[in-house]
């Protein structure tokens, strides 16, 4: 590794790292971050660490995995982190081989057709277990896919990849995605409203106070703007124990232009990778919690079960195509706020007459199988299993059981270099997180006094 390449000088010159670790390799590249192997030098431990070179991402990183340090098996560990003014956040997480992409991937290659029941039902089981951690304490992670999900060598499956996760204040109140106020008047502020004792909230009263504190009016263009935070002073905090974090449980993050707290703007609609995006995201919504990574569960689920992606858009409206294609039309008949999501009446598609449906795609799978699915994949959010649902479900209760961890097969090779996540290195080809209609089908074009409406054929 040339420690003069423009990527790797920061964390190479960076005493207060190169004094407890030694870095061995750059191992993952990407837009947001750089990933390294690393040894801790007082025991040899392997870790990974994370440069993270945007600092909303760090900031959202670091503060979830703070909030889950004990919450879980299945999430990445934070070992500790450096962090100071002018330099990025470099994260110390635990070092994971491989993901389940990977493991996909090799299931695929071996021409076996697909894993046996009882590895599915050990995968989705620990995915539920550290995605049910995340809602328990209101963190939405927004981009769960097979390659967020690393893997270790002795089969435990962890959550991982926080840069794009939201945390939900209490009272159910969504945080913005509008500018980060600065550090120390967030920690002062957040201070009074630490609930160390948070449980899982009723489904149902979620949804309902969800509805309640979602922001009014918001202009749809503005609302997908992601804008960089403005940091007064950042801070070095490498010890865990003794941390400015550990005051601050729920990121508070207040509407551009002021406002008291709890004055909250709207979230972006343009997140996760569109291959595990939910609807509503794709019709630009900017008002949805926890049943986004719900519906990401659902695709990752059906490709554990087909070992092939369910929705491999090539776009957007690609995307929606092929869900279309599968579910049927969106309409107020199947969700009645449908009609409210800002792109809706902008693109319509025509009537699928006989859509395919979910058994139709899982058709080798059993009938149980396409019904965990199913409670998943659905248009009205509020519909949508919940982990504490799907972890009680018959399904993982019957005949043939989830096999141990320790009989899971777990690839000793990743398929392929990525780009964030510590030890992640398998990537799935065409499907970014950008809008876009390129090369896609022929569309109609239809102005009118309020604007215009694609249609595809």
């Amino acid at each position: 590794m040339d420690p003069n390449s423009p990527k790797s000088w920061s964390i190479h010159t960076r005493q207060e790292i190169t004094a407890k670790y030694q870095i061995l390799e750059q191992v993952g590249s990407g837009a947001y971050s750089d990933v390294y192997l690393g040894r801790r030098i007082s025991d040899g431990l392997i870790i990974a660490l994370k440069e993270v070179h945007d600092y909303q991402s760090a900031f959202r990183e670091i503060e979830a995995l703070q909030i889950l340090q004990r919450s879980s098996p299945n999430v990445v560990a934070l070992h500790e982190y450096f962090w100071r003014e002018d330099e990025d956040a470099v994260l110390v997480l635990e070092f994971l081989r491989t993901d389940l992409a990977s493991v996909i991937g090799e299931a695929k290659k071996r021409g076996q057709g697909s894993l046996s029941v009882g590895e599915i039902k050990r995968w989705m089981l620990q995915i539920l277990n550290g995605v049910e951690a995340c809602h328990r304490n209101l963190i939405v992670h927004r981009d769960l896919k097979p390659g967020n999900l690393l893997v270790s060598d002795d089969g435990v499956l962890k959550i991982a990849d926080f840069g794009q996760a939201r945390i939900l204040l209490e009272h159910n109140n969504v945080a913005s995605d509008n500018e980060q106020q600065p550090y120390e008047q967030a920690v002062s502020e957040q201070q009074s409203y630490v609930n160390p004792s948070l449980e899982l909230i009723d489904k149902e009263e979620y949804f309902r106070g969800l509805d309640q504190f979602k922001p009014q009016n918001v202009h749809h263009d503005e609302a997908d703007k992601e804008t960089n935070s403005c940091l007064a002073t950042c801070c070095t905090a490498s010890d865990l124990d003794d941390d400015p974090f550990k005051t601050s449980l729920y990121s508070c993050q207040l509407e551009e232009g002021g406002g008291e707290y709890g004055a909250l703007g709207p979230l972006t609609s343009c997140i996760g990778t569109r291959w595990f995006r939910a609807p509503e995201l794709l019709y630009g919504s900017t008002n949805y919690g926890l049943e986004v990574d719900l519906w990401s569960l659902g695709c990752i689920f059906a490709e554990l079960l087909a070992l092939e992606p369910l929705f491999p858009g090539v776009s957007d409206i690609d995307q929606l195509s092929r869900i279309i294609t599968v579910l049927g039309n969106l309409s107020e008949d199947v969700w009645a706020d449908c009609s409210k999501l800002p792109d809706y009446n902008t693109i319509s598609f025509g009537k699928v007459e006989s859509p395919m449906s979910i058994g139709s795609r899982l058709s080798h799978r059993s009938a149980d199988e396409v019904s965990l699915v199913s409670k998943l994949l659905c248009y009205d959010p509020t519909k949508r299993a919940t982990t504490t649902e799907l972890l009680q479900d018959k399904y993982f209760l019957e005949e043939p059981l989830p096999v141990p961890v320790s009989g899971l097969k777990v690839p000793s090779t990743k398929n392929r270099q990525d780009e964030d996540s510590p030890g992640r290195v398998y990537e799935y080809e065409d499907m970014g997180s950008d809008s876009d209609l390129d090369e896609f089908c022929t569309f109609k074009v239809t102005t009118s006094n309020t604007g215009f409406s694609i249609q595809f054929p």
